[in-house]
């Protein structure tokens, strides 16, 4: 099972995502989580990503498609993949269709948690992470027991540059302007799934778990 998962930036994207992942025992091809790490190693690329990811701008279609091609190379996902965060371009979703096709594989289901963009203001500007853990709060839903400080270690939390209202904003925008194409292709191509993304978050699980299944099952 190869899948793709869509979302906006906020949406539980992630937390479908790691569910969805042990699951179905996928390897995760995360650009996020790539992109995180070269910049922690303060490699060129994760330089050259750092200096657009820190406004909220998506990163050239280049560097990232030079990326996911590298991954796919590998073929190290014996029970299949997920992507998660590439493609965002129509332009994107086109390289991948070449890669996936040179490769001999294609995508089973891209699955969109969608929510309103003013739910997901109020989620991310609200949202702190441990400076040293990395563990998540939010002012507004899960509060550490001390202001400012992690419950799990005790260093101070922060907010992502991302998750500052100017940026969340900018992000919204671009991924309404530039990622909407890219529903609209893969919902031409009989692959797209909208799941409604406010609800509990084991309710939209078990919606896509059930869909899939229905899917491998050759009812869409």
């Amino acid at each position: 099972m190869n899948l793709l998962i869509m979302g906006k930036p906020g949406a539980g994207k992630g937390t479908q995502a790691s569910r969805l992942l042990e699951h179905y025992q996928l390897t995760h091809i995360s650009t996020g989580n790539i992109y995180r790490e070269e910049i922690a190693k303060r490699s060129p690329i994760g330089l050259e990503a750092e200096t657009y990811i820190a406004k909220g701008e998506l990163v050239p279609d280049d560097l990232t498609n030079h990326i996911v091609k590298t991954v796919l190379n590998s073929g190290k996902f014996p029970s299949g993949f997920m992507l998660d965060g590439f493609p965002r371009t129509k332009a994107q979703a086109i390289a991948l269709d070449s890669m996936l096709s040179e490769l001999d594989m294609r995508l089973t289901a891209v699955i969109n948690v969608d929510v309103e963009d003013d739910v997901l203001l109020k989620r991310m500007a609200g949202r702190r992470v441990c400076s040293k853990c990395n563990a998540t709060y939010h002012l507004s839903f899960h509060p550490s027991k001390v202001d400012g400080i992690c419950d799990i270690c005790g260093a101070p939390t922060m907010q992502r540059p991302d998750d500052k209202e100017e940026s969340v904003l900018n992000r919204l925008r671009i991924y309404n302007e530039k990622t909407k194409p890219l529903l609209d292709y893969y919902l031409k191509k009989h692959l797209l799934m909208v799941i409604d993304g406010s609800q509990d978050s084991n309710v939209v699980f078990s919606q896509i778990t059930t869909r899939l299944e229905a899917m491998q099952n050759g009812n869409h």
